[in-house]
């Protein structure tokens, strides 16, 4: 019995039935349409998985773990495995890979159709509310009265989107069977920063784009860097970049740690190597000038927009106090460090993520080291097999965490259809 029909656990389902089609396959969901997360990824078109994905990708549980996981069932086999269910996925930037149709009610639609024509025997509308061990297997108690099984899935995801039937139930579930969970908190959700500090231009910004790199500092020292795209907005900052971030900024927060991001404007360069090029551009080298795109002879407000909206150069300047109209040239040596500090380290006065209503996915969940990552089984307890966003893992955005769910579907299916 598998509890949950969004991704992983239909992907359970369809595994476990064409791995053995003598098992008998029964896959409850609370919500009476399962998938409304589905529906709702990628914009509503589903970023099915990725080009490439390995578990540098992700973050959470032990990588060596992650990754026994994906090989057994790489993006590679996930592309065949919907082109088999009659999704067409065509590639993006960043090795996105989507439905030709750039719709996810295809590909939802795929993943319900597949398990019907395997003779997967799907409930919706029944909600699990305990699980518990009996005799050679498990009582299940449910809005539909106590159901047997000889094993049990807990295929429930997370708690970000809940309107999406993701309410975190399962992790109850789960500590009932005796695993441990590590302390959740929203992932690849947008943040929220502070009003009325110097550095907090992103009311006038709202909707600017820039290209960055963002860096997380905990506890004073360097613990990640991210590059990508970020979005000012009215209330803070999103866009991939923030998404990736934000799970690190929360993980410290509830592992009770201080923790600050800052922002590079120059992706890749570091404080001296921006110094130089302003200080290059300021003395004439023609060579190092066109290389680096600063010139003496224009204004800072130009020579800032030739790297990001204008917009934001002028914002930039006026918080470091710097007329936009001042020639490169005429920079002094405290105004050109002062300008390099804020290009390459920008505070980001990060107030708060918000929350699991805007989050994409959910950091913490069962201890990775609980279950066997050969087959998804529980070594707490006999006969419980775990998939998912349940699970310590989450990945970066770009359709990796989809890729956790078929893979670790993949493992559990084959393994249901042994026992």
């Amino acid at each position: 019995m598998i509890v949950g029909a969004g991704a992983a656990g239909l992907a359970t389902a369809i595994f476990a039935r064409r791995s053995n089609s003598a098992a008998r396959v029964v896959l409850l969901d609370g919500a009476r349409k399962p998938g409304a997360k589905i529906l709702v990824s990628g914009g509503g078109r589903c970023n099915v998985t990725n080009t490439v994905v390995n578990d540098k990708d992700f973050w959470g549980g032990k990588r060596t773990i992650v990754r026994q996981i994906l090989r057994a069932f790489p993006a590679s086999r996930a592309l065949s495995f919907f082109n088999d269910l009659g999704v067409a996925l065509h590639e993006e930037p960043g090795g996105k890979l989507f439905p030709d149709s750039n719709r996810a009610r295809d590909v939802l639609d795929a993943l319900l159709n597949g398990a019907r024509a395997c003779g997967v025997d799907l409930r919706a509308g029944v909600r699990v509310h305990s699980v518990s061990p009996t005799n050679g297997g498990f009582a299940v108690n449910s809005s539909a009265g106590v159901l047997r099984a000889s094993s049990v899935v807990l295929a429930t995801g997370g708690q970000s989107l809940p309107k999406t039937g993701s309410d975190g139930a399962g992790y109850d579930v789960a500590s009932a069977l005796g695993h441990t969970i590590v302390p959740r908190t929203p992932a690849l959700a947008p943040l929220i920063l502070e009003s009325g500090t110097p550095y907090s231009i992103h009311p006038k910004l709202a909707g600017v784009a820039v290209n960055g790199e963002i860096s997380v500092w905990i506890e004073g020292a360097l613990a990640q860097r991210l590059d990508g795209a970020l979005l000012w907005t009215h209330f803070g900052a999103s866009g991939p970049l923030v998404l990736n971030a934000s799970r690190h900024w929360a993980r410290a927060r509830v592992d009770g740690r201080a923790v600050q991001l800052t922002l590079s404007y120059y992706p890749g360069k570091s404080f001296e190597e921006v110094d130089s090029r302003l200080r290059t551009s300021r003395a004439g080298g023609r060579a190092l000038l066109r290389a680096s795109r600063f010139t003496g002879h224009a204004t800072v407000r130009a020579q800032l927009a030739s790297n990001m909206p204008d917009a934001l150069a002028r914002a930039i300047l006026e918080v470091v106090a710097i007329p936009p109209d001042r020639l490169v040239a005429d920079l002094t040596r405290d105004d050109r460090r002062r300008l390099v500090h804020a290009l390459t380290e920008w505070p980001l006065p990060v107030s708060d993520t918000r929350g699991y209503n805007f989050a994409e996915v959910t950091a913490g969940g069962v201890a990775l080291d609980e279950i066997d990552p050969s087959t998804m089984a529980s070594r707490k307890c006999r006969g419980l097999y775990l998939v998912g966003e349940i699970l310590d893992v989450d990945g970066r955005i770009g359709g990796f965490n989809f890729q956790w769910a078929w893979s670790t579907g993949f493992v559990a299916g084959s393994a249901i259809s042994r026992r």
